[in-house]
């Protein structure tokens, strides 16, 4: 299934006890008991069997995924076939490493090893709030581009590829492409912009959106740019993000997080693959716990495990442990990892002196 999906690990590695993992993927599924679609209007109808179909889908996906899980731990791995395989993979994303839906800047409950995001909630409502989608006007094809964080009072971060998309360099300096201008958006969530107060401490759509009024600077030798914003009616956006300052005691093995936007991935992933685990709900605020997995030598490149996708660029990877942002999601590679921008080797970097960022 190679190049398949967007998941960076094995079972093998995600999961502890690939048995427990299998009877509890199963359990749900018998537990799941779809909604009757009989005396509903017609048009409400048709849409309870599309959505009865998708579950029915999903189920079929997963329940092949708990048969390769005990062959797996059985070590009957030479017997697991291909649509086995697929669901394993899908069970790694949806259990051991899920794309959470954010609403109203909170996330649900999980089960599993994610439980303990609930005794973190308090500083990941924090982190949510902080991170927004870049959105853009005069663009010739998109409307909005990938993730930024805020990381100092009025200065956000993404990527350079990200920023490339709507502004451009004259040898001096960087300005916005003719006809073109920009936002950070710290809402986008499934079902709406948001709910209760936003980050200035208002309600309404307003609270959440941010003109990007001057590009800092694009850094010379890495994935990244930063961006200020103005005050929208509400004043200011709240206090920057904690970014980490020094490595963390473990680079490798240190449970994280990455927030940001995953969009249908076409470039790297295969379409049915993704609409069949994701359910067609791109372009909106998710939560992705992971682990990062290590440093690559000679390169300003930490790599992490969380299941990221297209959108997800310029997103920051966070520390479980204390919250604060540990690297710049960049990219990943089928079956290589998740690269980020260990922002920590980069403290004293004149760009990043300049932009104010909130070194912790």
């Amino acid at each position: 299934m190679s190049g398949s999906s967007p998941v960076a690990t094995g079972a093998a590695q995600v999961f502890g006890d690939l048995r427990e993992v299998a009877d509890r993927v199963r359990r749900g599924l018998d537990a799941e008991i779809p909604e009757s679609g009989e005396d509903l209007p017609p048009d409400l109808a048709a849409a309870g069997q599309i959505g009865r179909f998708a579950e029915r889908e999903r189920a079929r996906v997963l329940g092949a995924g708990v048969s390769g899980l005990e062959k797996m731990a059985a070590g009957r791995e030479d017997e697991i076939d291909e649509e086995e395989y697929f669901g394993v993979e899908a069970i790694v994303l949806l259990e051991g490493r899920p794309a959470i839906l954010v609403q109203g800047q909170d996330f649900p409950s999980q089960a599993g090893d994610w439980a303990v995001l609930d005794g973190e909630r308090e500083g990941i409502r924090t982190s949510i709030a902080r991170v927004g989608r870049v959105e853009v006007e005069g663009h010739p094809g998109l409307d909005w581009l990938g993730t930024a964080f805020l990381v100092g009072p009025d200065v956000v971060m993404t990527n350079r590829h990200v920023a490339a998309e709507f502004t451009r360099g004259d040898g001096e300096g960087w300005s916005f492409r003719q006809g073109m201008s920009a936002r950070l958006d710290l809402a986008e969530e499934l079902g709406g912009g948001g709910s209760g107060a936003g980050p200035g401490g208002d309600t309404g759509a307003e609270a959440f959106t941010y003109g990007i009024t001057e590009v800092v600077g694009i850094h010379p030798r890495v994935d990244m740019a930063l961006l200020r914003i103005g005050a929208n009616g509400n004043g200011p956006p709240a206090a920057p993000l904690a970014v980490a300052a020094e490595p963390p005691a473990d680079v490798s093995g240190r449970p994280v997080y990455v927030i940001g936007y995953p969009a249908a991935d076409g470039r790297r992933n295969e379409p049915e693959a993704m609409r069949r685990i994701f359910m067609d709900v791109y372009n909106v605020k998710r939560l992705q716990p992971g682990m990062t997995t290590g440093l690559v030598p000679g390169e300003f490149t930490v790599k992490h495990d969380c299941s990221t996708l297209g959108g997800n660029s310029g997103s920051p990877v966070f520390d479980l442990a204390d919250h604060r942002v540990l690297g710049l999601h960049y990219g990943g590679r089928y079956g290589l990892g998740n690269f980020a921008v260990p922002l920590w080797e980069l403290q004293g970097d004149p760009l990043l002196s300049r932009a104010g960022v909130n070194w912790v």
